[in-house]
């Protein structure tokens, strides 16, 4: 994948930021792994979990009227695992030790989300064909933009339904 190098230079910067991240993993929602740098935890299977996790949460999001999917925060008795959605179809899975500021890790974890989100759906957006040869579809809409003004009703695909907005 031609974003895994990008996504990796991410991880770099997110853990000089983060000194106290053990590791780091994009994967698509489908829980196909985009990138990881996990030391000591195999990147397939925290990615199938990561899946698993998102499914879930998404649907108590719904269930509650909270709106689409944005973070999931895990506490163990040896730190955090934190998802954020990243972009339309990836989400980005990070791990810290327990003495983590967990303000910072979302601040920073949304932030680098954000970023892995605008990479993988650059990779994902479809090469034009001429019209002789793709059947005619509606005009994508627009993604909503970020503002400092009152946040309004948000529309994101059906596919992955996640938000990478904080």
């Amino acid at each position: 994948m031609a974003a895994e190098a990008p996504i990796l230079e991410e991880f770099r910067r997110l853990r000089a930021r983060v000194p106290q991240l053990t590791g780091a993993l994009a994967a698509g929602v489908d829980g196909l792994v985009l990138a990881h740098d996990t030391p000591g935890v195999e990147p397939d299977g925290l990615a199938a979990l990561t899946a698993a996790a998102l499914g879930v949460a998404v649907r108590v999001a719904d269930a509650t009227g909270r709106g689409d999917f944005r973070e999931l925060l895990v506490r163990g008795a040896d730190g955090y695992v934190a998802t954020y959605a990243a972009g339309r179809t990836a989400v980005l899975t990070l791990l810290a030790t327990d003495g983590v500021n967990v303000g910072r890790l979302h601040l920073e974890g949304r932030r680098a989300g954000a970023r892995v989100g605008e990479l993988v759906d650059a990779k994902a957006t479809p090469v034009r064909r001429s019209p002789a040869k793709s059947p005619a579809r509606e005009p994508a809409k627009p993604m909503p933009t970020r503002t400092k003004t009152a946040r309004s009703a948000r529309t994101t695909t059906a596919d992955a339904r996640t938000t990478t907005e904080s």
